[in-house]
């Protein structure tokens, strides 16, 4: 039994250069101020460099996304007056939301570079399970690995 409301589920559109829904994401999650076109322009530049074949450039990236995704996260549970971190495992979407997500923040906190090149080096390092991405990724792991002691508190 869910708390609250059900939350609707929005479904993204393929975008119209790879015909990915991942690479639409991308685009939506790296918009700042509802600019959308200059949103547009760094992500297919950024696959254009990837790799001149725009089909090897989606593998690539696809592939550098799977890398990046987890498959554990800790969850924070009041029990008996102490709040314990959970290990869970995730679901597809909130796993693929959270790479996007730890892509773009490892790509912003790089300085001094365009946004299209920050984001080809990260995706080209998650390629190769190498980079800040592939790193946030571990360390949860690792914080799920470390709790798992606590894992019959999830019900």
């Amino acid at each position: 039994m869910a708390r609250g409301r059900t939350i609707k589920v929005r479904i993204v559109q393929p975008d119209a250069k790879f015909k990915s829904k991942v690479v639409a994401k991308l685009i939506n999650m790296v918009m700042l101020s509802g600019k959308k076109s200059t949103s547009k322009d760094i992500v297919y530049t950024m696959m254009d460099k990837l790799h001149e074949d725009p089909k090897e450039s989606r593998r690539i990236f696809e592939e550098a996304i799977k890398n990046i995704m987890p498959e554990f996260e800790v969850r924070s549970r009041r029990v008996g007056g102490a709040n314990y971190q959970i290990p869970m495992p995730l679901k597809h979407t909130r796993s693929e939301a959270l790479a996007l997500r730890w892509l773009i923040d490892t790509a912003r906190a790089a300085k001094g570079v365009p946004m299209s090149v920050k984001l080809t080096n990260e995706v080209k390092a998650a390629f190769k399970n190498e980079g800040g991405a592939i790193k946030k990724k571990l360390d949860t792991h690792k914080m799920a690995d470390a709790n798992k002691a606590f894992a019959h508190f999830a019900w």
